[in-house]
């Protein structure tokens, strides 16, 4: 398996064929799933005792597999938070497999590590905390978010009063899913403030002078969200933040969607107060044009983090060592065994460069405006809220839940477009309405028109 030969490199050359096919293509098909028993009817068995051949296995890929999936850089999937890496990211990722450089400890990635660390750099520069703080990337804004919160519970537990305490968090309905996730793996218990606007610091101070005696003691956290997933809305960081520092209560931000828009002066203001947080997470593999996957989780200061990470054992003994000295990420998050994934992003900002990042997020900040318009000049349609970063929630005029789930399939089902409903509080019911997420610089208006013109 591991030896040289001509099959190796025949196939090598297909493998990268495709790959520059991939890459340099102008245009390519949305995709679609298949079920497991239509997908295995084309390919038969592939893992067998003597192998299928990789040309075989390969064909199968192009012929079958590939076609199964649905591209997240797609100009008219704007679904869920899709993605957009640029060119190079991707060209990087390819060189970071192939380079097979374990990233958890300096001494054997000290190459790799330090071109993370630059982007990382940036990115810490993006947020404005203070001197000393510093991040590290993780597979995505779970791991990020969980690195976090389990850093500010060891940290509220060095003191003896707590040590036997089960921690609480406070956050909002409009929080990400994995809020709520990370707090199961944790063990910790969540207080949700019925909002799904933005949460303010009167809304916490409010949550919190209610909460019994005991559970003012255990509560240790706040996570406040710098963009929601589901509509973009940044919490009043702020007055969180100032709530939080007259109690002594850890202040975490995700913005794992919306962290990408601190590049953009534009929006820059509304996020003021992000540079107070404890800790925040930025998925890269969003709004920072990187492949998946690539999260971060960034510190105001690090080094509680690394007593809360940092692992031991004596075959790990020579990483701390002198002889080793470096900066090693595995200690300031949950995982030992990592990728050098934030290798991809420096490559692309160092080709680049900062001021196109900030005009690629600009563009989609822009492209939620200019879907705004069309919305307001369609008469079968109309906004649920204003745009906010780059999410536009939108109801069409008439329809029943029912109706959404349809039109989102037969898009999809004529390779046509992504885009799929999700729920809004309005009162006290949940109404089903429809979503634009744009991270693609690519989409273009006439994208957006012939999208809402299918609901017609």
């Amino acid at each position: 398996m591991h030896k040289i030969d001509i099959d190796l490199i025949e196939m090598t050359l297909d493998v990268m064929k495709f790959a520059i096919g991939r890459i340099s293509a102008t245009e390519h098909p949305i995709g679609k799933p298949k079920k497991y028993e239509e997908l295995k009817a084309l390919v038969g068995e592939t893992v067998t005792e003597n192998g299928v051949g990789g040309e075989y296995a390969f064909n199968l890929w192009k012929e079958h597999l590939s076609k199964a999936n649905v591209p997240v850089d797609h100009p008219r999937n704007l679904a869920f938070v899709p993605a957009a890496p640029t060119r190079a990211a991707i060209m990087f990722d390819l060189v970071t497999s192939a380079s097979s450089i374990h990233g958890a400890y300096w001494m054997e990635g000290a190459g790799g590590i330090f071109c993370e660390n630059e982007a990382m750099s940036w990115i810490v520069s993006l947020t404005g905390l203070p001197k000393g703080a510093f991040g590290v990337f993780t597979s995505g804004g779970t791991a990020a978010n969980l690195s976090a919160i389990v850093t500010a519970r060891e940290h509220w537990r060095e003191d003896e009063t707590y040590s036997r305490e089960k921690g609480l968090i406070i956050t909002s309905i409009g929080a990400h899913s994995s809020i709520k996730a990370m707090a199961k793996v944790a063990d910790v218990d969540i207080l949700l403030v019925d909002s799904e606007e933005e949460l303010t610091g009167d809304d916490l101070r409010k949550t919190i002078d209610k909460l019994n005696f005991h559970q003012r003691k255990r509560l240790f956290a706040v996570v406040a969200t710098g963009g929601t997933t589901n509509a973009g809305i940044i919490d009043d960081l702020d007055g969180i933040a100032e709530v939080c520092e007259k109690e002594n209560i850890w202040f975490h931000v995700d913005a794992a969607y919306g962290g990408g828009a601190l590049a953009a002066d534009s929006v820059r203001p509304l996020f003021n107060g992000i540079e107070r947080a404890d800790s925040i997470t930025i998925d890269p593999h969003k709004w920072m044009f990187s492949p998946y996957d690539c999260g971060a989780v960034i510190y105001k200061d690090p080094e509680l983090a690394k007593n809360a990470h940092s692992q031991q054992g004596s075959y790990l003994d020579i990483f701390k060592d002198e002889g080793a000295h470096g900066f090693n990420p595995t200690d300031y998050q949950i995982q030992l065994t990592r990728r050098v994934r934030g290798l991809p992003l420096w490559f692309s900002l160092a080709t680049h460069g900062t001021d196109q990042y900030k005009k690629s997020v600009e563009r989609g900040i822009e492209l939620a405006q200019i879907a705004g318009r069309l919305i307001d000049e369609n008469p079968n349609v109309e906004l649920v809220r204003e745009p906010s970063l780059s999410c536009v929630l939108y109801r069409r005029i008439g329809w029943k839940p029912e109706d959404y789930t349809h039109w989102t399939y037969e898009n999809h089902e004529k390779g046509f477009a992504l885009v799929t409903p999700t729920k809004w509080k309005n009162g006290d019911t949940f109404e089903t309405v429809s979503r634009f997420c744009f991270i693609n610089p690519d989409t273009t208006e006439k994208d957006i028109q012939m999208i809402l013109e299918s609901m017609n």
